[in-house]
């Protein structure tokens, strides 16, 4: 089953015996063993009996709000992972240390790779005028292993991105939609808005499972602190980006598995969002993306991306605390 999402506005989130159920309007919409469920996402506004929080909390299963737009709001979870080892060497890795270099240049690395990756494949099934992306691509990529300040390093992955963006229109082949810029807080496109729902989904897998492998996900390397900001979270997103999101996005739109009718705009701010029906409909869709399958390139073994987060969590603890010599981020081919 995987992560529970739940959009119904109003709903009610409760238990009975080992399951978790909801209802809306005197209607049953779910109800699911709770064994199966590793997360529940509220999007827009549902009420959660006491029973389930305790429930979900004892299981560490974790409860996460969201407006119905993936804007995040908050989020319950169960006690601190007691791996003190884990957070100790996170902390001494903090700042401009050997180690949080090789972890920077690891989550960047893996990210414009997996860029490359995307273009390249566009490439081969026949799109042209792509080469000249690849190329900036693999310029901003050749000086990683040689940058050691934190912030060039941060010049290169913008660098990469928007070499990426910059082509990520060509890639759709549905007529119905296009991109020129990537843009967000509001989005103002449907391509845009897919993007930043998608990430806000990301965001919330990535965090559950750092928290399971026992980081503070508060405290980050690539992306500084903020009050609030889950940072290391978003550090290990990134090489995730091109896998999850951008794939599934481009795949829902060319195979016409979304159509314009599946987006609203609000006049004043023009700000884009998925209507209801697109919105279970994409939910479906990155659940579906999350537990397909790959062999996993370090591990060597079968792996879905919802148990790739955790296994990268947990690559990336084994080299902050020296048990291994390095960080391999997830890249595919």
């Amino acid at each position: 089953m995987g992560t529970v999402y739940i959009s119904t506005d109003d709903a009610f989130i409760g238990k009975t015996d080992e399951r978790l159920k909801v209802r809306a309007q005197k209607e049953t919409l779910l109800d699911v063993p709770l064994i199966k469920v590793d997360g529940v996402v509220v999007l827009g506004r549902a009420t959660v009996s006491p029973a389930a929080i305790v429930e979900l909390l004892e299981r560490k299963i974790p409860l996460s709000f969201m407006t119905g737009t993936g804007r995040f709001l908050g989020r319950l979870e169960p006690e601190l992972n007691k791996n003190i080892f884990v957070r100790s060497a996170q902390w001494q890795a903090a700042g401009e240390t050997p180690r949080s270099v090789h972890a920077v240049q690891g989550f960047i690395r893996g990210k414009l790779k997996n860029y490359r990756t995307i273009l390249m494949r566009a490439q081969r099934e026949g799109l042209s005028n792509l080469q000249s992306g690849i190329i900036r691509l693999e310029q901003a990529m050749k000086p990683i292993n040689q940058t050691s300040i934190i912030d060039a390093l941060r010049g290169l992955e913008g660098a990469g991105s928007a070499a990426y963006f910059g082509l990520f229109g060509r890639l759709l082949r549905n007529k119905a939609f296009t991109f020129t810029t990537r843009n967000r807080r509001p989005p103002t496109d449907p391509v845009n808005a897919l993007l930043s729902f998608g990430y806000a989904l990301l965001l919330h897998d990535i965090q559950g499972a750092i928290n399971i492998v026992g980081f503070d996900p508060y405290l980050g390397y690539l992306h500084t602190q903020r009050y609030g900001r889950p940072s290391l979270a978003l550090d290990l997103m990134e090489e995730f980006r091109p896998l999850v999101v951008d794939a599934m996005v481009l795949s829902a739109i060319n195979r016409k598995a979304l159509t314009v009718d599946d987006f609203s705009d609000e006049p004043l701010s023009h700000a884009v969002s998925l209507t209801d029906e697109g919105r279970r409909k994409f939910l479906r869709l990155y659940e579906q993306k999350k537990q397909s399958k790959f062999k996993h390139p370090v591990m060597g073994r079968q792996c879905t991306y919802q148990e790739a987060f955790e296994i990268q969590g947990r690559l990336l603890a084994k080299y902050l605390m020296a048990e291994t010599e390095q960080y391999p981020p997830l890249v595919l081919k």
